[in-house]
């Protein structure tokens, strides 16, 4: 069994030091490039060959395999929501064992740590590392190659952040959004306002039609988020828009969810009204994890690591879709810290050997039995 103390800290340091100084945000082709060529620069180091990085719409996907008959998919993605310029006002740094700075905690940690992990095993040959370049927008241009692959190797250890101070994610709401298009007519607010046809106010008696859709008992969230109207202060809006985030525990929901949507009424009929998006990450149920889980427990036990526990959680990642399709799922198993997405993204530096170690006690124990075949029809959770 591998044991923390076999990784230099340092060096780790200075792997996580190169990553979050290159900014990669979703979308940003360029910057995500040459990130993802540091990565097979790293790649290569620590592994001995390079990945292949595989052009799309929005950026390169990092795929490296350790031979041809893999076993165990490590997941993650290698973009980040923070804008360009983050780093000039948040750089990475470590003060009082906490490492800072944009996407260190979500993924750039975790990445770091699978890396190093995998440079630890005596055998790699059964282990597949992919790093997506569009998690943080919907894995519209990934979804298909990472069920692939997942579908390939049988089992998914997911590089998202822990919770709760370390704990993994066995099971996922469905995340999705829909955004409100709501278009009036423009007037002078002071002159003719009558002229005009408010498309603000269309919103406002919206809202309570939208947040209605909800259903606590279910675990669905329907919650406005933002909104944006009008062009001047002194102009009747014309346009405005409300963007509404969806969360669902049960597969049922969606269609319903969106139904509701569908129907929504306004109470201009001189107003247009139109939607766009959907509930695009199905629910992760807890079954993915039930044997990933325990096999999580004993390898920590042996490595004489803290106890683990799993817990659901609200947020989406990837590790919905590889579930969605039968295959064992086990995630968060990246960084230990908190801030996900904020100005206090950190990571607990004195985690991060652990975690490593963790990671390839996992891949060793995968590795040394049968590929897993898909699970079949995934329950909808309780």
């Amino acid at each position: 069994m591998i044991s923390s103390s076999q990784f230099s800290l340092d060096e780790m340091l200075a792997d996580l030091d190169l990553l979050v100084s290159l900014e990669s945000p979703s979308r940003d082709i360029e910057r995500l490039t040459v990130h993802a060529r540091a990565l097979s620069g790293m790649m290569v180091r620590l592994l001995g060959k390079a990945p292949t990085l595989i052009d799309s719409p929005v950026g390169p996907h990092v795929h490296w395999k350790g031979g041809d008959e893999t076993k165990v998919l490590i997941l993650g993605h290698h973009d980040t929501v923070h804008p360009v310029g983050t780093l000039a006002t948040i750089p990475f740094s470590i003060e009082n064992g906490i490492a800072r700075g944009p996407g260190v905690f979500d993924m750039k940690a975790g990445i770091v740590q699978a890396l190093h992990a995998i440079a630890a095993l005596p055998d790699s040959s059964h282990i597949e590392i992919l790093l997506t370049a569009d998690e943080e927008i919907g894995s519209k241009e990934s979804r298909a190659l990472l069920e692939e692959r997942a579908l390939a190797c049988g089992a998914v250890l997911v590089l998202e952040p822990s919770a709760d101070g370390g704990a993994l994610k066995i099971g996922r709401k469905g995340t999705g959004t829909i955004t409100v298009h709501l278009e009036g007519r423009a007037s002078h607010a002071g002159l003719e306002p009558e002229k005009g046809i408010n498309s603000l106010i269309e919103l406002a008696s919206l809202i309570p039609q939208i947040t209605a859709i909800a259903n606590e008992a279910l675990g669905t969230t329907v919650t406005p988020t933002l909104a944006s109207a009008g062009t001047a202060d002194n102009v009747v809006p014309a346009n405005t828009t409300c963007t509404v985030d969806i969360r669902v525990a049960v597969p049922e929901e969606k269609p319903r969810v969106e139904a509701e949507f569908a129907k929504l009424t306004v109470s201009n009929p001189e107003v247009k009204l139109s939607l766009s998006g959907g509930i695009g990450r199905p629910p992760m149920h807890e079954s993915a994890a039930a044997e990933l889980m325990p096999l999580a427990i004993a390898v920590a036990q042996a490595a004489g690591l803290a106890p683990l526990k799993g817990i659901v959680v609200g947020g989406g990642s990837d590790g919905n879709f590889t579930a969605a399709v039968g295959v064992q799922t086990l995630d968060g198993l990246g960084a230990v810290g908190g801030g996900a997405h904020g100005a206090d993204e950190h990571v607990i530096v004195s985690t991060m050997a652990e975690r490593a170690a963790l990671l390839a006690g996992l891949c060793q124990e995968l590795s040394s039995i049968a590929k897993r075949p898909p699970l079949g029809n995934v329950p909808a959770p309780r």
